[in-house]
């Protein structure tokens, strides 16, 4: 009798072919047209970074803790020389209580993880993962090595981008003149595209961008952020859930009747075959 060795390094093999393997790839090519916007928006912003005297070790350790580009762009623009860090982490705190929303509706879809697969995963939960890893939940498994495909590239592209702006950032004194501030704003729109689910999009999309309008506007700080996420939730719990195709019957559909007929009864012999 024969026995069996292990061979780790085939299940290996067969975790990068399988379903696994399969799903990290499919998560790296659904990011993959995100990488350049998020590359010029980190060349930007790490070439502000640089204007306010941060050092691209700075800019990097930043990138790579912080991982969110809304909150980092506002910390640089309030930088001060010594840092006044109660501001800083206010101000962070603040643009970043979205994620509190974002963490609850993604949470849902993370069945089968396990708890450092969560919290690992929640913390790479930017807007741009959050939106594919949301519309990839509403068409298949969203899997951890899925997951790992979306956040994995980007991460990296996310530091690398805002350090070597930071450290070229005496080359580009003046982004806005070659309209790269726009790349955070085109990333955005983008995704919105992708999102849309047709006229039940529209009442919670009105609303955040109504919210936020007048916060910016009437609200000192960066609170309309915040707000517009808040209103864009609670607009979107009011619809209700939607109906799907086993709650109403679509018009036109076939209704048993008289003309249609129904199941043949057993005649006397299948009934007592049947018994």
């Amino acid at each position: 009798m024969k026995t069996q060795t292990a061979k780790p390094h085939r299940r290996h093999v067969r975790w990068l072919r399988g379903a696994d393997g399969g799903d990290f790839m499919a998560g790296l090519i659904a990011i993959a047209p995100l990488l350049i916007p998020a590359a010029v928006f980190g060349l930007l912003l790490g070439s502000l970074g640089a204007q306010k005297g941060l050092s691209p070790l700075e800019m990097a350790v930043m990138s790579a803790t912080v991982f969110a580009g809304a909150s980092q762009l506002v910390a640089v623009e309030i930088w001060t020389s010594p840092p006044a860090i109660a501001l800083l982490g206010l101000t962070a705190l603040t643009v970043n209580l979205r994620h509190v929303l974002m963490g609850a509706t993604i949470v849902p879809s993370l069945t089968g993880w396990s708890r450092g697969q969560v919290y690992g995963g929640l913390f790479f939960l930017a807007d741009e993962i959050w939106a594919l890893a949301l519309k990839r939940s509403g068409e298949a498994a969203l899997t951890p090595s899925y997951y790992a495909g979306l956040f994995l590239i980007f991460y990296l592209c996310w530091v690398a981008s805002t350090t070597l702006g930071a450290i070229f950032g005496g080359l580009l004194e003046d982004p806005q003149r070659y309209g790269l501030d726009f790349a955070f704003t085109a990333v955005f729109l983008t995704l919105l595209v992708g999102m849309w689910k047709g006229r039940r999009s529209l009442p919670p999309w009105l609303a955040a961008a109504l919210a936020a309008v007048a916060a910016y506007f009437l609200l000192p700080g960066v609170w309309y952020i915040a707000l517009g996420g808040i209103a864009g939730a609670v607009a979107g719990a009011l619809q209700g859930p939607a109906q799907g195709p086993n709650r109403a019957p679509e018009p036109g559909a076939l209704k048993p009747g008289p003309s249609m007929p129904g199941p043949s009864k057993p005649g006397p012999g299948e009934a007592d075959s049947a018994a």
